[in-house]
Order: C-alpha cells, then sequence, then structure tokens
C-alpha cells in the first residue's frame, strides 16, 4: 500500500476565491461553496494518530458534486466562450479537460472497490447468520474477506499513485487571479475543484486502506483497544473490521469457543451502513463528472 505518510498535496497559504458577478449570477454562490469546501477538506495523510473519519468524507463528497453541478453555467458564460479565442486559455480548458478522465477513473475505480466490500461483507454477514462459530464455512469466508483487503490494497496503492500524478499535472499555480481576465478566473476555479476532488479520493482510498495487515497484527489488535481514553477512534469502520476478523480467525484456529459472534456482526453492519453511503454518494459524484465533462466537450467543441 502507498504511504500514508505521503500527503497528496502540500499545506499551503489558503487564498480566498473571489469571482466577479459578471462572470455569472450564480458567481457569488460557487465563490462560496469552493472557498468553504477547500475549509473542509484539508485532510492530512502524515498521521495515523488522527483517522480521516468517515462523515467528513462523505459529507465532502456530497458538497463535491454540488460544487461541479453550480460550475455548469459558469463554464458556459459569455464571457468564458469569449475569451476562449485566446490560444493560452483554450490550452488550459483543455488540461482540465484531460483531468475529468482521471477524475472518472478515479471515481469508478472507488465504486468498484465498494462494491467488492460490500459483496464481501455481506457474505460473511450470511454466513455468520446461518452457522455456528467452528464451522469451516465461518473461516472460509473471513478468510476470503481477508484476502480481498489484501488485492484491496494493491488497488487502492494504484489510485494513490495515479492521483498524485494528476495532480501534479494540474498545478496551475502560476496562474493568478486578475479582476479584469475572467476566464483566468474560471480556469483557477476548476484548478482548484479538480484538486478538491484528487484531495476528497484521496483521502477515502487511505480511509478504505487501513489498516495495513502485516504479521503478527492479530496479535497486536488483541492488545490494542478500538477507541483512545480519550474517546477517539484508533481505527475508523474498515480497520475495526480488518483487525476483529483477524482476531477471530486466530481463536478459530485455535478452537476457542468463547467467540463474541455479536461483536463480528455489529462492526460487519457498521462497515456495511458506511459502504451504502459512500455509493451512494459516489454514484451522485460520478454523474456530475460525467456533466462536467460533456461541459467542457461542448464549450471546446466548434
Amino acid at each position: 500500500m502507498a504511504s500514508s505518510s505521503s500527503k497528496l498535496g502540500s499545506h499551503q497559504p489558503s487564498r480566498s476565491i473571489s469571482l466577479p458577478s459578471r462572470l455569472n449570477p450564480k458567481s457569488q454562490g460557487i465563490e462560496t461553496q469552493l472557498n468553504k469546501l477547500k475549509t473542509q477538506c484539508d485532510f492530512s495523510f502524515s498521521s495515523r494518530e488522527t483517522p480521516i473519519g468517515s462523515d467528513t468524507i462523505q459529507s465532502s463528497l456530497t458538497s463535491l458534486a454540488e460544487l461541479y453541478a453550480s460550475t455548469k453555467e459558469l463554464i458556459h458564460s459569455p464571457l468564458t466562450q469569449q475569451a476562449l479565442l485566446q490560444n493560452h486559455s483554450r490550452q488550459t480548458m483543455e488540461e482540465t479537460l484531460d483531468t475529468s478522465i482521471g477524475l472518472l477513473d478515479a471515481c469508478g475505480a472507488a465504486r468498484e472497490l465498494l462494491l467488492g466490500m460490500k459483496e464481501n461483507v455481506q457474505s460473511l454477514q450470511s454466513a455468520l447468520r446461518r452457522k455456528v462459530v467452528g464451522d469451516s464455512s465461518i473461516e472460509s469466508n473471513v478468510q476470503t474477506y481477508i484476502n480481498f483487503r489484501k488485492n484491496a490494497r494493491k488497488e487502492v496503492s494504484k489510485s494513490l499513485k495515479a492521483l498524485k500524478t494528476m495532480q501534479k499535472n494540474n498545478n496551475l499555480s502560476s496562474i493568478h487571479f486578475v479582476h479584469d481576465q475572467p476566464l483566468q478566473m474560471v480556469t483557477k476555479v476548476l484548478s482548484e475543484l479538480s484538486n478538491i476532488a484528487i484531495s476528497i479520493f484521496g483521502a477515502m482510498f487511505v480511509f478504505l486502506s487501513m489498516p495495513k495487515i502485516i504479521n503478527g497484527w492479530s496479535l497486536i489488535s488483541k492488545l490494542m483497544p478500538l477507541s483512545s481514553d480519550k474517546g477517539h477512534k484508533i481505527f475508523n469502520e474498515v480497520g475495526s473490521v480488518d483487525i476483529t476478523l483477524l482476531s477471530l480467525q486466530t481463536q478459530m484456529r485455535k478452537n476457542d469457543t468463547k467467540i463474541d459472534v455479536e461483536i463480528v456482526q455489529k462492526r460487519l453492519e457498521s462497515v456495511d451502513g458506511c459502504v451504502n453511503v459512500f455509493e451512494t454518494r459516489l454514484d451522485c459524484l460520478f454523474r456530475c463528472l460525467i456533466q462536467h465533462r460533456v461541459s467542457l466537450l461542448n464549450l471546446l467543441t466548434p
């Protein structure tokens, strides 16, 4: 898995975006949405001590979809179309179009990962409901889930690498806001929006990859609580299931009869609910990303 110590993007002083109202009547609302989301999505990948919460990522996905929907009229404003006569401006918009492909790929990869996780969680839930502990089918389903998670981390690593490359290519920091050059503001907004999307996808992939399974992890998990004394989560919903199943697997191999299946079921229910919300938010965002790409294509097509 790609190390979580590599942060997607560096922390730079946040600069408020200001759009002139003549671009579009809704430009002020877009400005407010974008600046709010920039603050909300200040994710950190450098520490495991402060896990990325599912609620924050889920709300960010919703806000991102709304913002993409809001930029449609901004892209098609008359001033934007007129300014496209400038070669540099057209090149910048074409780069934004290229980035949209990468974002759709990232969204698609996340949806596939969630679908696989959902199927494996539900299969395991069914096995636990039907069988008694000690039955070989439960151990088989547990191993299947663990194998799926290992493979999922490999896919996450690929996705994170692609996101980092995309962010590097999308870096348009040399473009500054000049109030008498509206298209530069529009292209900067779209670039900022792409970077925010990359950050959110990166945060979600890191969330879905935790924790990394290592030799002896099941032993460590027995000694480590799921929450700290201060009530902060050490592992998120996904990680809690991972360490619980590794512990369950160890107990089953030792024929331990004191296994609390109810705890396993509760954690599976929790991650299943989390995955369902992610799926719904991603489906909506995927449609918005497609519409965004179509808008850019229409704008650039003679």
